[in-house]
């Protein structure tokens, strides 16, 4: 398969301000050292609990958030060294669909004028076209092409989501990165906009990176999964492996806490003590180690890197 986006050693440190000099006193490490790879035509799904720096990691890789170190390589090209000219070229080849349908559109504007801003921009589908264009978009996420005319805040929150998808494919991209796109969904809906999303991507050819905390929305959706734990890739690998062979011990006691429907089944369930330490002052060697079951004395000396233990699965821990 061919490899359409490469990220290597990603960190993104955010500075500690203190003082009436505003010195820096330290640094918030929300992206330490993340090395992954999206494929043509492939789902990457992104998880881990809030605060793992898997959101931070999607900003930085679309440089929303300026990256503190680490490459992003888009068709051998280094997003993190283009000037402002240069990235704004490259950004209609990757968009991104954002967590808060609302928030994420311009209430002053029309659903015509938030597809239209992006063409306009970047001088895309000229004079009539660009209003075929925009009742294109809006009837494959799902919309009437007369409601363009009206605001977001006249619609539903399922409906400004498929707004956001639209405005997201305006400029035909090759990858989009989805951060939490379902969370501020009713279930009934996210079911909705999961196929949305599986449909638009075998249409228009699309590669997706779906950043989540869901593991079972994930599941739906995914070709691949990394799992992220304090800023760091802990496992990766094809989804059929992670749900049913999982190899690092996080990846397990977040397996373990998607419910079962079903009363009757019971499921063990595997609990993990203490609370997820500070990005601010993290542990030495393996994050992991100060709650992981498995803990042993190199843990807290030296962090793992990720190993590829067969069939293109890779974990970071000691046990393997």
């Amino acid at each position: 398969m061919e490899t359409l986006l490469s990220v290597e050693n990603l960190e993104v440190h955010f500075p500690i301000k203190k003082g009436l000099l505003s010195r820096t006193a330290g640094y918030v490490y929300a992206v330490d050292g993340v090395s992954i790879t999206l494929e043509k035509g492939e789902t990457l799904g992104i998880v881990g609990e809030s605060g793992c720096g898997k959101t931070t990691t999607g900003l930085a890789v679309l440089r929303l958030i300026e990256p503190t170190a680490g490459t992003v390589r888009f068709g051998g090209t280094d997003i993190t060294t283009l000037n402002k000219s240069e990235l704004r070229t490259l950004k209609k080849e990757i968009q991104m669909i954002f967590q808060d349908p609302y928030s994420s559109l311009n209430p002053r504007m029309t659903v015509n004028h938030i597809l239209r801003d992006p063409m306009e921009i970047h001088g895309m589908y000229p004079g009539t076209e660009r209003k075929d264009r925009i009742a294109y978009l809006l009837e494959k996420v799902g919309l009437r092409p007369e409601q363009g005319r009206r605001y977001p805040h006249e619609f539903s929150g399922g409906q400004r989501q498929r707004i956001g998808i639209a405005r997201a494919l305006a400029l035909n991209p090759q990858v989009i990165i989805g951060d939490e796109p379902v969370s501020a969904l009713d279930v009934s809906i996210q079911a909705q906009i999961i196929n949305l999303l599986i449909d638009l991507q075998q249409e228009f050819h699309l590669s997706y990176i779906i950043i989540a905390h869901d593991l079972a929305v994930v599941e739906h959706i995914c070709d691949r999964i990394a799992v992220m734990y304090l800023g760091k890739v802990v496992e990766t690998s094809a989804y059929h492996n992670v749900y049913t062979d999982p190899k690092h011990p996080y990846t397990r006691a977040l397996l373990s806490a998607i419910p079962v429907a079903d009363p009757r089944v019971k499921k063990e369930r595997m609990i993990l003590k203490g609370d997820v330490p500070s990005p601010i002052n993290p542990p030495s060697g393996c994050a992991f180690h100060p709650r992981c079951p498995h803990r042993m004395d190199v843990c807290d000396k030296e962090a793992p890197k990720l190993k590829d233990i067969g069939d293109n699965h890779e974990v970071a821990c000691y046990l393997y």
